[in-house]
């Protein structure tokens, strides 16, 4: 089966021409190259028909090309634009093969377990699809089911990513620059963690309940009764795509607010909770007939730790004042540019990235293309790539480019300034001491009614000991000094009587 499915891989290799991604030097690369002679790929510039290759090959390649988008640090930007055009638009599984699926989730027949069923799906993505369904307390319910044996074809598919990987970190000559390995197992891992709905019904929780107020966002329930690894079952939601804008205007939806909005939803999550979610293209965000925001597909979430908050608040707030001697100490204080690096080099090289941006109006800055170029300034300066900032990176661009086409004229510093004021000063102002002190006070009051007992404890057992054995040693020390002086007063005595003695004496 492995080799019939690499078989597959070489052939869509030669149909869509991608050999000239191939190099052309050595015996092996020669050969290898040399097998494609025979095919006529098809016609188109080379981004479109690698793109056009992985929708061929299927759901796993699909989204291997998808993580590929966003490593722009890695690949050329004419691919990158087109591989983030890839969507998850894969057909649905035929309705028996669900029914199944949901009978052996639950140990019963579905039946039992849901009021009623929709057999059509609602959505069809590459590792689960969506069915309505309603429950027997009578709420409406959106069903997640992962796709029957999804698991043994990734699993089969990454292997062959790994094998691939290898055979280009080997004949391309760049190839270990671009570490093919780690690319394939930094998407292993994501892949890996969108088998498991539970945790994704995790994630929807925790977002639900740091945007509890849904003033600008709604996270739907999770019914948490109904769910496990494979099933995940959360409240059903009634909105509009948010690039429907023809239809989000039909419902008087102020377009330019949504666009502000979605900035400040975005910002919110990254710098006052650090948690975010990291693949919000159109397919993933709705708009609800009161014009908030509706959220779903939780599988891939990013983290930050205040460390690297801080570093980006920063960052952002250099970048907004056109300060690159902060952005480079930035990068040395968090730690991820050598210590020893030429902060005025590392200056210079920013300087040389942002300053030809802002000579262009404001509604014309890309801050996600200018944080990739950074990257890119900082990779060459030893900086190792983070895997949180990666998904960063990927959904800022996705956030800026959502705003943009919603209102062309999104002024991203305008909207994301307050917020990032805001964070600095709830973190490093006399609000953010305030708010640590309370952080702490907890601690604080646990530790306070102990300290009469620590104290007590420290002078019974060890304080009297080390304050006898200093009287001790400073009685030695004394004594020291008395016979040294002693010896000094002896000396001069005796010279001082010499001297007499001669000078009585002639």
């Amino acid at each position: 089966m492995r080799a019939l499915r690499l078989l597959r891989i070489v052939d869509t290799i030669g149909r869509f021409g991608l050999d000239e991604f191939l190099p052309r030097r050595g015996v092996v690369a020669r050969a290898f190259f040399g097998a494609f002679r025979f095919w006529r790929p098809v016609a188109g510039p080379r981004g479109e028909r690698l793109r056009l290759a992985l929708e061929s090959l299927g759901p796993v390649f699909v989204k291997f090309g998808q993580l590929l988008s966003v490593r722009r640090d890695m690949i050329p930007e004419d691919i990158a634009d087109e591989l983030a055009k890839l969507q998850d638009r894969v057909p649905p599984v035929p309705w028996p093969a669900i029914a199944a699926a949901l009978d052996r989730a639950y140990g019963r027949p579905h039946a039992e377990v849901f009021a009623s069923f929709d057999r059509d799906p609602i959505a069809s993505a590459s590792v689960a699809q969506v069915h309505f369904a309603t429950l027997p307390d009578g709420r409406e319910a959106a069903v997640k089911i992962l796709r029957p044996g999804i698991e043994r074809v990734i699993a089969e598919d990454v292997a062959l990513l790994h094998a691939l990987a290898a055979v280009v970190e080997r004949i391309v000559p760049d190839g270990r620059r671009l570490r093919p390995r780690e690319v394939v197992a930094e998407f292993e891992k994501i892949v890996g963690d969108e088998l498991d709905l539970l945790r994704e019904a995790a994630n929807a929780s925790h977002l639900r309940r740091n945007f509890s107020d849904a003033r600008l966002l709604i996270v739907p329930e999770v019914y948490w009764d109904w769910c496990n690894r494979a099933v995940m079952v959360m409240q059903r939601i009634d909105g509009i795509p948010v690039n429907a804008v023809a239809e989000l205007e039909r419902c008087g939806i102020d377009i330019r607010k949504l666009a502000r909005d979605g900035v400040e939803i975005f910002f919110t999550q990254v710098f006052r909770d650090g948690f975010f979610h990291a693949d919000m293209h159109p397919g993933n965000i709705f708009v609800a007939r009161d014009g908030r925001y509706c959220g779903v597909d939780f599988g891939i979430m990013g983290t930050l730790s205040e460390g690297d908050k801080n570093y980006l608040a920063t960052n952002f707030m250099a970048f907004f004042h056109r300060d690159y001697r902060k952005v480079a100490r930035a990068h040395v204080d968090a730690g991820w540019i050598p210590r020893d690096t030429r902060l005025d080099e590392f200056e210079s090289a920013v300087r040389s990235v942002c300053e030809p941006i802002f000579d262009r109006p404001l509604k014309d800055i890309y801050f996600g293309k200018m944080l990739v170029r950074l990257f890119e300034v900082a990779r060459r300066f030893d900086m190792e790539v983070q895997p949180q900032l990666v998904l960063l990176q990927k959904t800022l661009l996705q956030i800026e480019g959502l705003g943009r086409q919603l209102d062309p004229d999104l002024d991203l510093r305008r909207a994301a300034q307050p917020i990032l004021e805001r964070f600095m000063s709830e973190q490093m102002g006399v609000r953010g001491f305030l708010k640590h002190m309370r952080a702490e006070a907890p601690l604080w009051a646990a530790a306070f009614p102990q300290f009469p007992r620590l104290v007590h404890r420290l002078l019974a057992d060890d304080a009297p000991r080390r304050l006898e054995n200093a009287i001790l040693e400073l009685g030695r020390a004394q004594r020291r000094q008395t016979r040294v002086l002693a010896a000094i007063a002896v000396v001069l005595a005796v010279l001082v009587a010499g001297i007499l003695w001669r000078a009585a004496t002639g």
